[in-house]
């Protein structure tokens, strides 16, 4: 019996224990979160021949999730049309994290070795991304060869 009022006790000791404690924190709002900063306007490093229009994106570039904001420009040279995507990241480790997501969101995805970057089918449009430092680019819209001229010429204005 004595053992059997001790355990009540006790049990309401912690009962009474546990109701002047607070309730927890609620999780932190969408709007409580720091924004992520704005990327900035990158246009300057893009070529401006047969340069059409070019726009900063807040969020998911090319409409990839796992991709941030950057620069998005389009170009047009006689009836070919493509886009041109630069996007700064906090560190070389932080843009070379995301070419495995390009890999996986890439039908047919094949590495070229000269950039370290892929080039593959998204949504019946090709696009050749890689990483250069911080940055992660590419081309979207034109086959592997005219990719790859332009790919290089945007490699060299990223710095």
């Amino acid at each position: 019996m004595r053992t059997y009022l001790l355990c009540l006790t006790g049990l309401a000791f912690l009962l009474l224990a546990g109701c002047g404690s607070q309730p927890p924190a609620p999780a932190p709002t969408a709007a409580a979160k720091a924004a992520a900063p704005k990327p900035a306007d990158e246009t300057r490093r893009l070529a401006k021949t047969n340069l059409v229009d070019s726009q900063v994106v807040e969020k998911e570039l090319l409409g990839k999730p796992f991709m941030p904001g950057g620069t998005l420009a389009h170009y047009k040279k006689g009836k070919v049309e493509y886009d041109v995507f630069v996007s700064q990241l906090a560190s070389p480790t932080a843009a070379a994290v995301l070419l495995p997501d390009w890999r996986s969101a890439l039908k047919d995805a094949k590495f070229e070795a000269a950039f370290g970057g892929y080039f593959g089918d998204d949504a019946g449009k090709p696009v050749f991304v890689f990483a250069k430092g911080a940055w992660i680019a590419g081309v979207a819209g034109l086959p592997e060869k005219a990719a790859d001229l332009e790919a290089r010429t945007l490699a060299a204005a990223l710095n």
